[in-house]
């Protein structure tokens, strides 16, 4: 069955083969999908005969947004430790402990619930693939339960026992090195993609971090890292020497940390809702982009620094504070993400990917920048079928 999508008013492919600028811009354009894959996309008075047919009138089309960055498997909530933080009280990784003990106090059901709730959030709000780690069980049961949830509700899941030194390994923080990456690991690493490690002040430092990283490398997981979100450090420079998908939050970024990006395949993941919940200095992505190197933007969702599941935010105040064009933060969004997760399959309306796509309530993207905190979402569709739709 087949589906035209016509008389869409601009329709962003974020392929620049197919349109202008870095958003691969088309006017006027349309678009078909058949067996959820995208057939054709080109002029709306060109488009081919489809089954079916829906009238954008006149609306933007995007691609689906990638969430490359989320924690989404844990229970309670730090609203008081936001409150302080508004107060002056400064961030640190320390906060974590709190959503461990609720997480680990937490059945099953109470944490695959609150999984769905924040999906049906990202849906809604754009969000057609998303990342999930763990890293608040922290225990060889708890990281692995976590998982096993996670890994029914998406493909892109993430072990990341190495998210703080746990209560109960206070002072032993060596012992608990050896655990993430011998029996936890080894109990783990069937239902995980992606190793993770929180590689900065009051986490882990840069040997630990190598050390877990090469451990679930050698177990068959791909890498990637936390780096340089609450102090300049060797984060990223460990991300490119062991060639991580991506550098995630990378806020203290050195001329040399930049030229190293650059000059990779690890993709640069910028955070705003971390800066923004936790009142740090916002990164500059104009030194990224101008240096060449790769820029996904993700929500970073997690109870402690960045408790929001809307990518549509996030773009904004990138653009805002981040200094990132419209495009380059749709972009971001969108292709960044995919890179972020090396996936060639999502991220752009082309020919052959997946029929990821977001129909906007305006006339162009430059809206979710221009409109912030405006619910610009009109229909969400992921591999061809509608999974929201405004007021139905």
């Amino acid at each position: 069955m087949s589906l035209a999508i016509t008389n869409i008013g601009s329709l962003a492919t974020c392929d620049e083969n197919l349109g202008a600028g870095l958003a691969g811009e088309i006017q006027n354009a349309a678009i078909v999908i058949d067996g959820g894959i995208i057939s054709w996309v080109g002029k709306a008075g060109e488009v081919p005969a489809a089954d079916e047919q829906i009238d954008a009138e006149g609306k933007a089309v995007i691609p689906g947004f990638v969430d490359s960055h989320a924690h989404l498997l844990f229970a309670g909530e730090r609203a008081k430790e936001f409150a302080a933080r508004m107060s002056g009280e400064k961030y640190s990784a320390g906060g974590i402990k709190s959503t461990v003990s609720h997480t680990r106090a937490a059945s099953d059901k109470d944490l695959e619930q609150n999984l769905i709730h924040l999906i049906g959030e990202l849906t809604n709000s754009g969000v057609t693939t998303f990342e999930t780690k763990s890293g608040y069980g922290l225990s060889v049961k708890d990281e692995l339960r976590s998982l096993e949830i996670a890994k029914c509700h998406t493909q892109e899941t993430t072990f990341l026992g190495a998210h703080v030194v746990p209560e109960d390994f206070a002072g032993r923080a060596d012992d608990y090195v050896e655990l993430v990456k011998g029996e936890m690991l080894d109990a783990v690493a069937g239902n995980a993609k992606w190793i993770d490690v929180f590689c900065d002040e009051g986490a882990f430092d840069i040997d630990q971090s190598r050390e877990i990283l090469r451990a679930g490398i050698a177990k068959g997981l791909a890498p990637r890292i936390h780096a340089n979100q609450l102090a300049a450090g060797g984060g990223v420079q460990l991300a490119v020497e062991l060639e991580c998908a991506s550098a995630d939050h990378c806020t203290h970024l050195s001329d040399n940390d930049i030229e190293a990006l650059a000059g990779s395949n690890t993709v640069a993941t910028l955070l705003p809702g971390a800066e923004f919940s936790t009142r740090a200095v916002y990164p500059d992505a104009r030194r990224l982009f101008a240096a060449g190197a790769t820029v996904a933007l993700a929500t970073d969702c997690n109870p402690g620094s960045s408790y929001t599941t809307s990518m549509p935010f996030c773009i904004a105040v990138a653009i805002r504070d981040m200094h990132f064009t419209p495009e380059q933060a749709l972009w971001s969004a969108t292709m960044g993400g995919a890179n972020a997760l090396r996936r060639e399959d999502i991220g752009s309306l082309s020919v052959g990917k997946s029929a990821d796509l977001v129909m906007l309530n305006a006339p162009s993207f430059i809206h979710l920048g221009y409109r912030p905190g405006v619910d610009l979402i009109n229909k969400v569709i992921k591999d061809g079928t509608i999974r929201y739709e405004e007021n139905k």
